[in-house]
């Protein structure tokens, strides 16, 4: 039974990014209500911060429309290449991130219950991601994609555009490095506070 209400229910995401190119409006919003949560979700993950999340989600999605035209069909997929810009978008974010001093970046609003678990989670995302941010590009890419959007290694492999046993390398090499860097802020962020007596 075809469902009614979504008249895209059943295409692919590359169809609808085909039918968009060939015109089509209600391809484009279809599309965009399945991909922009995720691509927010991620872009969130990576940098911490919602308002540069939604400034990387939107920037990620223009650069789909734009390239809509030129999409050739069966090279790659529609999330795979989202991925992509959304990685690199965030790293190149997390990289101007290095050359501004703490002081300079505004924390961002959310409306937790508690106010002192808000500013836990805060002070700890805010230091993963400035921990990314010290890390060698690609480490910090693969290892955001792979622990924090949950991708299997060979996924990351294919928006990488390197091997598995790269991938593997990389995020090895990243999780030892942002474990340093970590070390000496357990008590800091609280996570002493998690351990058992």
């Amino acid at each position: 039974m075809t469902d009614l209400s979504d008249p895209f229910a059943g295409a692919s995401d590359e169809a609808l990014l085909l039918a968009y190119a060939e015109g089509s409006v209600a391809a484009a919003e279809a599309l965009t209500l399945r991909l922009l949560p995720r691509v927010l979700a991620q872009a969130m993950r990576m940098l911490a911060d919602r308002g540069e999340a939604e400034d990387v989600a939107q920037d990620a999605m223009l650069r789909l429309w734009r390239i809509a035209p030129d999409w050739r069909q069966g090279e790659a997929q529609v999330t795979t290449w989202l991925y992509r810009v959304v990685a690199n978008l965030c790293t190149d974010r997390l990289r101007r991130r290095r050359y501004v001093a703490l002081d300079q970046v505004a924390e961002p609003l959310d409306h937790a219950p508690s106010v002192a678990a808000q500013m836990q989670t805060k002070a700890r995302m805010r230091a993963l991601s400035d921990a990314l941010a010290q890390l060698p590009e690609r480490q910090a890419q693969a290892v955001a994609l792979r622990h924090l959007e949950g991708l299997s290694n060979p996924q990351i492999a294919v928006i990488m555009d390197i091997s598995v046993t790269s991938v593997e390398s990389l995020t090895a090499r990243g999780k030892r490095a942002l474990a340093a860097i970590m070390a000496g802020r357990k008590a800091e962020l609280g996570y002493d506070d998690d351990e058992p007596a």
